[in-house]
Formats: C-alpha cells, sequence, structure tokens
C-alpha cells in the first residue's frame, strides 16, 4: 500500500511543486474520509490540488464557484416540471460528485454554506422531503480566502468543525517557482494525469484505515492533548470529541501512508497541526498556529 501511496504523492508532486506535506495531508484526509479546507490567497495553487486529485484517483469531480448571490438550490439541485413525463423532474446539483471543490465557499451566505453542513456529515442531502444518498466516496474541498479580505462570511464554528483538516498552501520556495514559470501550464498538465488508483483501490485503503490500531498509550496522549486544549487561556472552548476522534483517523490514515499498521505518536504529531489549528482559531486569526506549537511543547508523549 506504501508503494501505491508513494507512487500517487510522486505524481501529484509534479503539479504541485514544493509542497510535499500539504500534498500528503490532501491525501490522508480523503483516505481519513474526512473533508479538507485550505484557506490562501487566490492564486497558490489550491483549485489545482483538488482537481490533480481527483485526477489520479479517477473520482467524478465539480467545481462550484461560490458568490454571494449562490442559493442552496444552486449547489444541491432543484425539481422543475417536465411537461413530456407529466411530474416534477429532479435535477441533481453539483454536490452529486464523488470530489466536490468548494471554491471560495466564504464569499457566499451562510445560508448556502450551510448547504453543504449535511452533505459532509451525512453523506447525504434532504431535498423537498426527500433523502437522496451522495456518491462514494464523496470528499468535500473547500477553499477560501483569508478572512481579513473584503466580501467573506466567516465559517461559524458548526461549519468549521466538519472538516477534518485546514491547510495552508503558502508561496512556493524560490527553486519550486522557477520550475513553476519555466515548465508546462498547470491546466494542461492535469488534464494529461493518468488515473493511478481504481475505486475498489482507494475502497481498499480507507478500509485499511479503519484497521490500524492505537495503542492505549496513543490514546492517552490524545486524550492529554484535548484536555489541555480546553484549559487554554484565551478560548472559549477546546478541542471537541469530534476533533479527538477525527485526529486519531487522520493519525491512522497517516501510519497507513507510511506503511505501518500502528499509529506513533510522530503520526499524531505529524496531523495535529492540521487538524486542530482551525478549531483553535475563534475569531482571532493567527493565534491559532502558536497554540498547535504549544500543545505540542506541552503535553508529553509518555505520562
Amino acid at each position: 500500500m506504501k508503494k501505491l501511496v508513494d507512487t500517487v504523492v510522486s505524481e501529484l508532486n509534479q503539479i504541485l511543486l514544493g509542497k510535499d506535506q500539504q500534498v500528503r495531508l490532501a491525501l490522508c484526509g480523503l483516505l481519513a474520509r474526512g473533508h479538507l479546507l485550505i484557506e490562501d490567497i487566490p492564486g497558490m495553487g489550491k483549485t489545482t490540488l483538488s482537481h490533480a486529485l481527483a485526477k489520479v484517483m479517477g473520482l467524478s469531480y465539480q467545481r462550484i464557484q461560490f458568490t454571494n448571490d449562490l442559493l442552496p438550490a444552486d449547489v444541491l439541485g432543484y425539481s422543475m416540471y417536465d411537461k413530456q413525463a407529466g411530474s416534477l423532474v429532479f435535477h441533481p446539483g453539483p454536490i452529486f460528485a464523488q470530489v466536490v471543490l468548494a471554491d471560495e465557499i466564504n464569499r457566499a451566505s451562510p445560508r448556502t454554506q450551510s448547504a453543504l453542513l449535511e452533505a459532509m456529515e451525512e453523506r447525504q442531502v434532504s431535498i423537498e422531503g426527500e433523502t437522496r444518498p451522495l456518491p462514494h466516496p464523496f470528499f468535500v474541498i473547500a477553499t477560501q480566502n483569508p478572512i481579513e479580505q473584503g466580501g467573506t462570511y466567516p465559517l461559524p464554528e458548526s461549519q468549521l468543525d466538519r472538516f477534518l483538516m485546514r491547510l495552508r498552501l503558502g508561496y512556493p520556495d524560490p527553486r519550486a517557482e522557477r520550475e513553476l514559470l519555466e515548465g508546462e501550464d498547470r491546466r494542461t498538465m492535469t488534464e494529461k494525469l493518468p488515473t493511478l488508483l481504481s475505486q475498489a483501490d482507494l475502497k481498499t485503503l480507507q478500509e485499511g484505515v479503519t484497521r490500524i490500531t492505537a495503542s492505549p498509550a496513543l490514546l492517552d496522549y490524545v486524550q492529554r492533548l484535548l484536555e489541555q486544549s480546553r484549559r487554554m487561556p484565551g478560548l472559549l472552548y477546546g478541542l471537541s470529541p469530534r476533533a479527538g476522534l477525527g485526529l486519531v483517523r487522520a493519525a491512522k490514515a497517516w501510519a497507513l501512508m507510511e506503511g505501518r499498521h500502528h499509529v506513533l505518536p510522530d503520526d499524531i504529531q505529524a496531523v495535529f497541526p492540521a487538524v486542530a489549528a482551525h478549531r483553535l482559531e475563534q475569531g482571532e486569526s493567527g493565534k491559532s498556529a502558536e497554540r498547535v506549537r504549544q500543545l505540542l511543547a506541552t503535553v508529553s508523549v509518555l505520562e
């Protein structure tokens, strides 16, 4: 399995240069059956990463451009009377794809943002009194601009908590940027990407995550991180039980990607910033990274 994962990561690294850690975390989120939030300024490769990930996995892909006039029906779908059929016919929205890019999600109104809540949590949507299942796998990658930019609506905590991870891509290093400037257009390269995994392969990997073991001592470490976050000054609340479950699940996926059958503290520490930071921000932009560092530095692996 590790060889297969490394091949996927290597192929994605040809598209998104100099971002190996972010590529691995994005893949980790998919294997852990979570959802991913990417926060950065425009033009950093957020859309490229999502499209490339869907392409190498052979998954159906839809991009939804969120704007302030986008309605929930534009995301979920709607029913329209069909004269030939003599009845209402449902027209599915772009949410009915295996990989959904919710681009600039925080430019849409809170009402439209909330249309994703049930889909992300339950893998289904309720429309006009009928529950409709979403495809499997179902992976939402949402991008958002920093909240300091104009025309944005901050995501509520209930929405943020639905995202297993938040990533920031950041500027490329000079070497990667030069290669980007001299190389082929990334959009063209993405279209040429081969499909490296079948859906059966992906299902096997996702099921493999559930078979990775976490020792009682490892779970004690996770609990200490959760408990310490709830005592941190300046926070109204710490990490939730859902965050703890997500942390363990992400660490298991990371261990699988590393070719191991059990979770190590290193796996927890590798995914912890991406899992915890957006849950510890609480309206104070820039504070979460320091809080994450503080938790990892002060909570001992062994008690």
